[in-house]
């Protein structure tokens, strides 16, 4: 699962610092839900360090049925496609599911170039989109997580709160 943090405020002059608008206040938690109602449940969440992603999982996790095992990285802050692909690879082998809570245009770029395959008209619906403030893309893949690579995932949902 790909999670992009809840809408930010600039008022902040640190990027890294800038916590989330009211507007992020209010959509995190609906993101939270849509993953719990879809039985969506991460093993191991993976979240940048940055004040806005940091906040969001705050507010996603109080609506998962469990608190998954977190790990705040700073390497997401600011990764390219390329460190995000590499990051997943260092996932241990006993985690079944991932939760990577990142920035723009990194997810984005990542649920892209993982999707190898999409049901329906999700991945083309992902990419009009432009990837907004609290979506999420859930991503499945066969093999170990060393293997993750361009094209080897299939994207079989992806959310928007608007």
């Amino acid at each position: 699962m790909l999670l992009r943090h809840a809408k930010a405020d600039w008022s902040q002059d640190a990027d890294h610092e800038r916590p989330l608008a009211d507007r992020g206040r209010q959509e995190a938690p609906l993101a939270g839900r849509r993953l719990a109602d879809a039985g969506i449940t991460p093993g191991l969440t993976l979240c940048s360090t940055a004040a806005r992603t940091r906040e969001t999982w705050k507010l996603v996790v109080t609506e998962l049925p469990h608190r998954p095992r977190t790990v705040y990285d700073e390497r997401i802050y600011e990764a390219s496609l390329g460190e995000l692909i590499a990051l997943l690879n260092e996932t241990p082998e006993d985690v079944d599911d991932l939760l990577l809570i990142g920035h723009n245009p990194g997810i984005h770029a990542l649920a892209d170039a993982l999707a190898g395959e999409a049901e329906g008209d999700i991945l083309p619906r992902m990419n009009r989109s432009g990837f907004p403030t609290s979506a999420f893309a859930v991503l499945t893949f066969d093999g170990e997580w060393k293997s993750v690579e361009h094209g080897t995932a299939r994207l079989i949902d992806f959310w928007t709160p608007h």
